[in-house]
């Protein structure tokens, strides 16, 4: 999907937000563009209906490729520079470890930086933290190690590289010619064959004699799948009081707090609620008790949870249902068909993936230990 940048007035509201919520703000408007992108496109409104829906072509040269020396570390390379890539088609992308977003685009990303390196292309990944846990290298080790990331990492940890660029989502992905002048940018999902094409053709341009057939549509695995857009109906939900919405619980969200709160005899879509004994910061919940629970009804394919053990290196069990019951055949990649999980370290944790029926559910997840925090909902 693409997306319009946002307006000026709105961007400057946001100047007075922390940098995270900034960031987290954007990324909920440019969903939402994306959306009515999406159904611009299905509703055949092209010209100028669909203009004001979607960024277009980009013009001849963006600017120059602006620095990446302020990098907290690399990894998977030693440090590049922006002169020393002078000579290279570079594709660089902006990323979080556990943005639903970026993660189904990354089985494209990845094949473009296999398919091409031998025909001169230099991809490299912007690592760029919405959470505080995602600015700790090991966890950003840990991660690009599970998800196959190869590629060169620039960890950003300061968003220093990110203010470089003035980017605003993730992900966002910019192309660079062998001159050094971004030709091509595209924000959020979507956008593939284009972005494939630019990469192509500044290749050529930059003297590759023969460049390997198109990479051309993929299918991602596990929660790198694409969405089911159709039957996307959940907004992403943060659980933290700076930016929680939607909560519905006959006990209020008091920063810093811990009490005890009680789910309400019925939830309305894309409303949720806490049970047990919980605190709430500014950026997560925190459980304190065992057998304290999370219930959200949704609508959509996936539930994904990001989440983590307050205490490092400890396991904390949990089971998940769905409208009362096991998941069965609809169990996430982090559970099996009882429901039955383990928070082992931060991350992002897929609860459901349903085949059929997608319709208004119910969901649940009960920890069975104390000591688990989580960050926010996304589906798919």
């Amino acid at each position: 999907m693409r997306s319009c940048r946002p307006r000026v007035n709105a961007a400057r509201a946001e100047e007075r937000l922390p940098m995270s919520d900034h960031i987290s703000e954007v990324r909920r408007r440019l969903l939402r563009s994306a959306v009515s992108t999406l159904a611009a496109t299905r509703l055949g409104l092209f010209g100028s209906s669909a203009s004001r829906l979607a960024c277009t072509a980009f013009p001849l040269s963006h600017g120059s490729l602006p620095s990446l020396d302020k990098a907290t570390a690399w990894l998977n390379s030693p440090g590049l520079s922006s002169p020393g890539l002078l000579g290279k088609v570079v594709v660089v992308q902006f990323w979080t470890y556990t943005c639903i977003n970026w993660l189904r685009t990354l089985p494209y990303t990845r094949a473009w930086a296999e398919q091409y390196k031998r025909d001169g292309l230099v991809t490299v990944g912007v690592h760029s933290p919405e959470f505080e846990f995602e600015k700790h290298v090991e966890n950003v080790r840990r991660a690009a190690l599970s998800l196959n990331v190869g590629y060169p990492i620039a960890v950003d940890s300061d968003h220093a590289i990110w203010r470089a660029f003035n980017n605003q989502y993730w992900p966002a992905l910019y192309i660079a010619d062998a001159e050094g002048r971004i030709r091509h940018r595209q924000f959020g999902e979507g956008g593939y064959a284009r972005s494939e094409a630019v990469i192509r053709e500044l290749l050529a341009e930059a003297g590759a004699k023969q460049v390997d057939r198109p990479v051309g549509d993929i299918t991602g695995p596990g929660v790198e799948a694409a969405a089911d857009w159709s039957n996307l109906k959940s907004p992403e939900s943060y659980l933290g009081a700076n930016r929680a919405s939607t909560f519905a619980s006959p006990d209020e969200l008091i920063l810093g707090e811990r009490r005890r709160f009680t789910v309400p005899s019925r939830l309305r879509l894309n409303q949720w609620s806490l049970s047990g004994e919980w605190s709430v910061r500014g950026d997560a919940a925190v459980l304190h008790a065992s057998n304290g629970r999370i219930v959200y009804r949704f609508h959509a394919r996936d539930v994904h949870l990001v989440m983590g053990p307050v205490a490092r290196d400890k396991a904390v069990r949990f089971r998940v249902r769905i409208d009362g019951q096991s998941p069965g055949a609809a169990h996430g990649g982090d559970v099996d068909s009882d429901g039955n999980g383990v928070v082992v370290e931060p991350r992002m944790y897929q609860l459901i993936r349903q085949a059929t029926g997608i319709s208004d559910r119910l969901f649940e997840i009960e920890f069975l230990d104390a000591g688990v925090e989580a960050f926010a909902f996304t589906f798919g």
